[in-house]
C-alpha cells in the first residue's frame, strides 16, 4: 500500500468517525445537541475533503464525502 493509498484510507476513516459522531449527537441521549458541537463537525467533514482532493481529485473526493455520510447519517 503506497502513501496515498493508505492516506486515503486514513481520512476515510477519519470522516466516518466524524459521521458516526455527528449521528449520535443528532440521535442519541443529547438530542439538543448544540449548534456548535454540530458546526464544528461539518467544519472537520469540510477539513478532511480538502485534503482528500488534494489527493484523488475534487470529484473523487466529493463521491467519498457523500458516500461515507449519506450510509452513515441517513
Amino acid at each position: 500500500m503506497d502513501r496515498s493509498t493508505s492516506e486515503v484510507a486514513r481520512l476515510r476513516q477519519q470522516i466516518e468517525t466524524e459521521c458516526q459522531a455527528m449521528k449520535q449527537a443528532l440521535e442519541g441521549y443529547a438530542v439538543t445537541a448544540s449548534h456548535d458541537v454540530i458546526n464544528r463537525r461539518y467544519k472537520a467533514l469540510d477539513n478532511y475533503h480538502t485534503q482528500l482532493k488534494g489527493l484523488v481529485g475534487e470529484s473523487k473526493a466529493t463521491a467519498i464525502l457523500y458516500e461515507i455520510y449519506n450510509r452513515i447519517i441517513q
